[in-house]
């Protein structure tokens, strides 16, 4: 197994995952425990005159007591373990600085693999047939880089995503140098942490020029099925796909009892190998664990039965006689299948994003952006970030799934507001459950924001403005941070302003990005430019309907390559009419959602119904965005004025015609559910109630009918995702208006 490093190593270790379940070892911590260590043997010689106690710190034993260190390994290789894993958890310079150490990092992580690879090897020497691996570990850290540590305070932050990559790397060359095979990157319970783990080793890989297997193992830390730093199972899966792990599973903090329906979630989702080493149980009212070798044999077996199982081990609590259990529960069970899973671009907050050809459209707030936003540039400039925050907070509830920001603007500073206003929202739930699109013009400033993500987001933009070469160095960057990107359609002569020139330019992107940097197609998004059309300029006439042929083209010729832009721009000529300027934002989203664009940024709560649009307003609009004929910016100014009072095409309840009202309970129900009309809830749902002969029916009844006809206008490009979260909202509200039902 000698200088198997490269991608013979990987090569190596996927050639036994494919035929076996391998056994990972159990835990350190609880094995060194047993030897009863005091703490002379924690300073040896070396840290003989250490100022502070050093007892509890593990990792100092590689070096004060490495016969215990390797007698653990043995014992672990000689239960059935394939891969061992260095005694490293906190061996990174910020962990270490608790015992005032730090200098010490590189040698121990040295010396830890050293040690394993010594056992491993003379292990592998006697069954060659049967290889051992050592995963060199990069533990958590004791701090989070997405969590504040001050209740008091959300925006601060007690170390920096830099901090952890400095330190992360240097752990990782001493692994690599003592002769790790792969790295594990473990007991994750800060996916920002767990970024900057994995930019290091690539960083590391590159500088040295050769492939790091990696493994990634999250933790899942109570029944909320969530992480500590509150991502889902997908959602954490999402942030870290980037890293093309050998495997990703979970470990720590849960029992297989609790963790069981985790694993069952990443089996299904994860397009690599899984793996799992949980707790011996929950822990006692002592901090023990009393889960059994037997009884955690009972539940391992079960998992590998069903299919879940690649790579399986012990965490806190478990020792030889529980990894000896799990070696036999799983040696003549076959490995989990990798599922062969649709190409999505899967993006994340602390929930998931996955979005597929199948995908409805994808609404991108735009309001947090002080480009697009008088308000939200004020609330910056006067950096009142609680009122800014909450422009987030509503963009979202009006059906944003993506939020973009953007703090480009003379008078603020830029990267800064980014980094403070990222590192606010993380705190806010309901508002970083979605994926964040970082926006800006300036590099430093994207690369602040990404340092401040825990979740897969976008990059908004790229592009070949500067020439190849930066734009391709860009590129590499957003994919080690693991971000999508959208790339404007922009040059070296300048930006694609023509459909021909937007296909030039797309297609030469696309092929730079997927054959030079191997960046995914599904996370590259095109942007190839929104320009505004009813300039009174007849070169401009041509522009929507340029952007609408391209994206189908786009569509058809760059497999798996989505397309957004800012919708808004169409429609600049009219700024002040908000009214008209919502009509061409439908009417433009309609034709271009049909050839398959995939997203647009645009403000999610002022959105028209295709079909409310009055008929003389729509058909005016769509022969602007069309160019039908060369009056037609004319007729659509000639009828401006008209539609400019009030501010939306919203009707106000007070003036709908109410004839509806004359209809059946059902027909009212279905209309007041598309429409949006909420004045008669109550006696509707009543009366609909003492009708039927259950509130079920009701149910199955008017609202599935109405659902429907929602769920037909939105499938047809005529309602977008605002308009229908507005009436699911409402059908939650007829079903239980005061909160505690109608049945």
């Amino acid at each position: 197994m000698k200088n198997l490093r490269e991608s013979t190593l990987k090569a190596a270790i996927e050639k036994e995952l494919a035929e076996r379940i391998l056994v990972l070892d159990g835990a350190m911590g609880t094995m060194i425990q047993s030897y009863g260590l005091t703490e002379q043997d924690y300073r040896g010689e070396i840290f003989k005159d250490s100022e502070c106690d050093l007892k509890g710190c593990n990792d100092l034993l590689c070096l004060t007591r490495p016969d215990v260190i390797s007698s653990i390994h043995q014992a672990y290789l000689e239960a059935g373990a394939d891969i061992i894993e260095t005694n490293s958890f906190n061996a990174t310079p910020i962990p270490l600085s608790d015992y005032n150490v730090s200098e010490h990092t590189y040698e121990i992580n040295k010396t830890s693999a050293v040690l394993a690879k010594k056992a491993a090897a003379a292990m592998t020497e006697k069954t060659p047939e049967k290889p051992r691996f050592v995963a060199g570990v990069l533990g958590p850290t004791n701090r989070t880089c997405s969590i504040s540590p001050d209740v008091n305070d959300p925006g601060a932050r007690n170390v920096t995503f830099d901090d952890l990559v400095e330190g992360y790397a240097l752990a990782t060359e001493g692994l690599l140098d003592g002769g790790a095979d792969l790295i594990i990157i473990e007991t994750i319970f800060d996916t920002l942490n767990a970024k900057a783990a994995v930019y290091a080793v690539e960083s590391v890989s590159e500088k040295r020029g050769i492939e790091i297997p990696v493994m990634i193992s999250g933790t899942i830390t109570d029944a909320s099925g969530r992480t500590l730093s509150g991502q889902t199972v997908e959602a954490f899966y999402n942030s870290l796909r980037h890293a093309r792990p050998v495997s990703f599973g979970f470990n720590c903090a849960l029992g297989p009892a609790e963790l069981e329906p985790y694993v069952a979630e990443i089996s299904g989702i994860c397009e690599t190998y899984v793996s799992v080493h949980p707790n011996a149980g929950l822990p006692n009212a002592f901090g023990g664990y009393d889960l059994t070798a037997e009884q955690m044999q009972v539940y391992i077996r079960k998992w590998a039965e069903s299919g879940y199982l690649n790579i399986v081990g012990g965490c806190c609590g478990t020792t030889p006689a529980h990894i000896k259990s799990i070696a036999d529960a799983v040696n003549s069970l076959p490995p989990r299948k990798i599922p062969d899973l649709p190409v999505a671009c899967r993006l994340s907050g602390l929930e998931s994003l996955n979005i597929t050809p199948e995908s409805l459209f994808i609404n991108v707030g735009e309001r947090t952006n002080v480009t697009g936003s008088a308000r939200f540039r004020r609330l910056i400039k006067e950096e009142k970030f609680d009122e800014a925050i909450e422009v987030a907070r509503v963009q979202v509830e009006n059906g944003a799934q993506i939020i973009d920001i953007n703090m480009d603007e003379g008078m603020i500073d830029a990267k800064s507001s980014m980094i403070k206003y990222l590192n606010l929202i993380a705190s806010e739930p309901e508002i970083s459950k979605v994926p964040i699109m970082i926006d800006s013009s300036k590099w430093e400033v994207i690369e602040a924001g990404l340092k401040c993500v825990q979740g897969k987001g976008i990059v908004n933009s790229i592009s070949m403005k500067e020439g190849v070469e930066k734009f391709l160095d860009h590129a590499r960057v957003v994919r080690r941070y693991g971000a999508a990107v959208v790339v404007m359609a922009f040059d070296e002569v300048g930006q694609a302003d023509t459909y021909d020139r937007k296909i030039e330019i797309c297609t030469r992107a696309y092929k730079l990005l997927t054959e030079e940097v191997g960046f995914p197609p599904e996370d590259i998004i095109f942007d190839p430019n929104i320009f505004a059309v009813a300039t009174g300029i007849e070169e401009h006439d041509n522009y929507a309907l340029d952007f609408i042929n391209a994206v189908k083209t786009i569509k058809e010729t760059l497999p798996h390559a989505m397309i957004s832009g800012g919708v808004s721009n169409v429609s600049f000529s009219f700024r002040g009419n908000e009214p008209l300027r919502q009509a061409i934002h439908t009417v433009f989203l309609y034709y271009t959602i049909k050839n398959g664009m995939d997203m647009g940024i645009v403000n999610a709560g002022q959105l028209s119904v295709y079909d409310d649009i009055p008929k003389e307003l729509r058909d005016k609009v769509e022969a602007v965005i069309l160019n039908t004929h060369k009056g037609a910016t004319d007729e659509l100014l000639a009828i401006a004025e008209k539609y400019r009072a009030g501010g939306s095409l919203k009707k106000d309840e007070s003036q709908i015609d109410l004839s509806w009202r004359n209809e059946p309970v059902e027909k009212r129900i279905e209309y007041a559910l598309v429409k949006g009309v909420t004045e008669y809830i109550d006696q509707d749902v009543e009366e609909a109630r003492l009708k039927a002969a259950s509130p079920v029916e009701v149910i199955e009844g008017p609202l599935m009918a109405g659902m429907n006809v929602v769920g037909d206008l939105f499938g047809e490009g005529k309602m977008f995702l605002p308009q229908e979260a507005e009436q699911i909202r409402l059908r939650k509200q007829r079903q239980d208006p005061d909160g505690h039902g109608k049945g």
